[in-house]
């Protein structure tokens, strides 16, 4: 990935976010911290926001929507435990941020995101970095899957008050589902994994806020429980 210029040394702030996120969110596996240091946030915000790009908060990014706090998203990734031959999907890609930290972390990943200039400006961000094995693709969270799938590892990076039981069938035996759930004044982070019957095994974890999901329908998962 290339490097761009900034009055406040990129690299020397990516490795600062690093070290924060690893005191702070107490997220140490070292692929995740070294992503983190590798992929330039200042791309992904709007060139006005640029040097807030480094502080550990969400920026918006225009049509509602924000790039999310690196800690919460760092978080995320610990939970989808990723390894480098996993394949991913993210639901809500925004501006393409999360899914280029996913990238560095997995053999591939498949980003949706349903406004289109959004996802639009996230595919130039990307090629213009020269990430090869990230795609952003215009469309529905759920529908624009069509049949592809089933995938190692799901981080849906928008908020459902239920879980969208169509995400779930396309997530492979073994595979991972990170994903925010509540109200939109707050929810818990859910972590999941599909066992090797078949059965979704559930732990609820950090408070969060993120935007609301769009477009997925959702149905109730009696095994998740409640966010408190």
């Amino acid at each position: 990935m290339e490097s761009l210029a900034s009055s406040r040394e990129p690299r020397a702030e990516r490795e600062r976010l690093a070290r924060a996120i690893e005191s702070g969110a107490k997220v140490e596996d070292p692929r995740i911290l070294a992503a983190f240091g590798a992929v330039p946030r200042e791309a992904f915000v709007p060139s006005e926001l640029a040097e807030l790009a480094y502080e550990d908060r969400a920026l918006p990014i225009g049509a509602g929507q924000t790039i999310s706090q690196p800690s919460m998203i760092a978080l995320m990734l610990a939970a989808l435990e990723p390894q480098p031959t996993d394949h991913a999907l993210e639901v809500g890609s925004g501006s393409g941020y999360a899914a280029a930290l996913l990238g560095r972390l997995t053999a591939s990943v498949l980003g949706l995101e349903i406004v289109p200039e959004l996802a639009e400006r996230a595919r130039q961000t990307l090629a213009r970095l020269e990430v090869p094995n990230v795609s952003i693709e215009t469309g529905d969270g759920v529908a624009a899957l069509g049949g592809r799938g089933p995938f190692d590892l799901i981080l849906v990076s928008a908020a459902a008050r239920e879980v969208p039981a169509e995400l779930l069938e396309h997530l492979a035996s073994g595979g991972r589902i990170a994903i925010p759930v509540g109200s939109e004044s707050g929810q818990h982070l859910l972590a999941g994994r599909r066992g090797a019957d078949g059965a979704m095994h559930w732990q609820q974890s950090t408070p969060c806020v993120f935007v609301p999901l769009v477009g997925a329908s959702s149905s109730a998962l009696s095994s998740i429980p409640p966010p408190k």
